[in-house]
């Protein structure tokens, strides 16, 4: 009997974590289980093709918010080409409502709810060598001729040790982006997140993940992103596993979501020696007014976050990718403006400007009609209007992300936009809420642009709604312009210099043969 593990990953560069976990938590077993991996760009007929090709008598998916859509679809029509083969679905985004999906998808045969591993292979070991019963099987949602049931949930698995490394049978993982957890759970319980439905953190030893992400960067892995909800919640795990990677070096780099409020002095001394490019630090900070954090159940140190990441991006050796939602409850514009502001003086690598999510099963879900929460009804069940922000409101926030992508973190325009918000005399937020509105007015959201019409659209910008000098404007889109891109052909309307006797100093300073090296 063939089983196969199938996944849509966003990119093909990713890889699924998940599906290599149940693999690999049955390889003692003498099963044929292969391991696709698809992406959300692939089409749904050719996805179909391939997994006619393989022929299996189980298909089982993994399923995300950013995959499910494609995944009912392909499971669906997997079904209607291939009627006797078994589909299995697992993962956060069907744990939640999973009787509802089986009412609606009779080409559904069995949900597995919350961790998979001991799950999927006791339904494996029924399926395939006809052992146990399956309404013995904690975590699934199946069907009888009475209908649907719902196992009891399993228990949390205590011994992670127990897992084997889950990329043992990778050959070739160059170039990849590969998911890896050194601990499940989170000691916090934020209501948008699915981790505040599980209490405590449970670790995987240290000398294993050690001896993992050594094979990693053996394996020629380029990012590590580690997906731990809280990697540095426990110091000493943190502080250890920091300096094996410092002292072992190589080319990968590790990606890992912090709480920066937790980093004591002694963690942030130890990180001053780290490698430019060794590590790359996601920060969520969501929010900087206490009542809205005290309202979502996030405990923030806001004090000892902004001084972390401040004494972190003086060494200027680790990137830092800091994160603020809008939408959350209690907090209306003025204060996410307050928000924004806070975290842009931060002066981040890169500043994400995300929406709430209204997961299945997260506590403020349950909360949405309390909040008056209006969302998306389809993945990824993002935030349209509540009781603080309408939906105008919301859109304007939308329009302003995408001008803060263009033009903060390209980091092609750094020193234009210095000067345009040092001028600003309301801050970096209003100052992209206006550029955003203007971004709006010529309809320039509805259109592709070049980067090089980038540069034209805040020169036009700045020169109408700042009082930023023309030559000023000028020279400092000149500068970005010339730091960033490899074209020595300006766009317009910025000017070249045309002055006779600077062209003739140049000219001077070049046929001096000290001067060329």
């Amino acid at each position: 009997m063939k089983v196969l593990l199938t996944t849509l990953n966003s990119k093909f560069i990713h890889s699924s974590l998940a599906l290599r976990y149940l693999r690999a938590y049955c390889s003692d077993k003498p099963w044929d289980l292969r391991l696709r991996e698809f992406t959300i760009n692939h089409s749904i007929h050719t996805i179909t093709g391939e997994i006619f090709r393989e022929n299996p008598d189980v298909v089982a998916f993994s399923c995300y918010i950013w995959n499910i859509t494609e995944t009912l679809t392909l499971a669906r029509r997997i079904k209607q080409v291939m009627k006797d083969t078994l589909i299995i679905l697992g993962g956060p985004e069907v744990s939640y409502d999973d009787r509802s999906l089986m009412e609606q998808g009779p080409f559904i045969d069995y949900i597995v709810r919350g961790e998979g591993e001991a799950t999927f292979r006791e339904l494996m070991e029924y399926i395939i060598e006809g052992r146990g019963s399956l309404k013995d099987i904690p975590g699934i949602t199946h069907r009888t001729p009475g209908g649907i049931i719902q196992n009891n949930p399993r228990d949390l698995m205590r011994d992670l040790s127990s897992i084997p490394f889950p990329y043992s049978l990778d050959r070739d993982m160059r170039n990849k982006i590969v998911y890896y957890e050194a601990s499940r759970g989170c000691p916090f319980r934020c209501s948008y997140c699915l981790s505040s439905t599980v209490n405590g953190v449970r670790f995987f030893p240290v000398q294993r993940v050690k001896e993992d992400l050594d094979r990693l960067v053996a394996m020629g892995v380029k990012q590590v992103k580690f997906v731990d909800r809280t990697f540095n919640c426990k110091g000493d795990f943190s502080r250890e596993i920091f300096n094996h990677l410092m002292e072992r070096g190589g080319d990968t780099n590790f990606h890992f979501e912090i709480s920066a409020d937790l980093f004591d002095d002694s963690l942030i001394k130890l990180l001053a020696g780290a490698p430019p490019g060794l590590f790359q630090f996601e920060v969520g900070v969501q929010t900087t007014n206490p009542k809205v954090l005290r309202e979502i159940g996030r405990s923030t140190r806001l004090g000892e976050l902004f001084r972390n990441v401040r004494s972190i991006s003086e060494r200027k050796n680790i990137h830092q990718h800091l994160d603020i939602i809008a939408g959350l409850p209690g907090e209306d514009m003025d204060s996410f403006e307050r928000s924004f502001n806070d975290v842009y003086a931060l002066e981040p690598d890169m500043l994400q400007l995300g929406f709430l999510k209204l997961l299945k099963g997260s506590g403020i879900r349950e909360r949405a009609k309390r909040y008056g929460y209006v969302f998306t009804a389809e993945p990824p069940y993002e935030v349209l209007s509540n009781n603080w922000m309408d939906y105008g409101d919301i859109r304007r926030l939308k329009l302003m992300e995408e001008v803060f992508e263009y033009y903060y973190n390209s980091h092609r325009f750094d020193n234009t936009l210095r000067a345009a918000i040092t001028h600003s005399t309301a801050g970096p937020f209003a100052f992209f809420k206006k550029l955003s509105e203007y971004w709006a007015k010529q309809d320039l959201h509805l259109r592709n642009h070049s980067r090089k019409d980038l540069y034209s659209i805040l020169y036009g910008y700045c020169q109408k709604h700042t009082d930023i000098p023309a030559l000023l404007i000028n020279e400092l889109l000149k500068l970005d312009f010339l730091l960033s891109e490899r074209s020595p052909v300006l766009p317009p309307p910025i000017r070249r210099a045309q002055t006779p006797s600077f062209k003739q100093r140049c000219f001077d300073f070049l046929k001096n043969p000290e001067n060329v090296r």
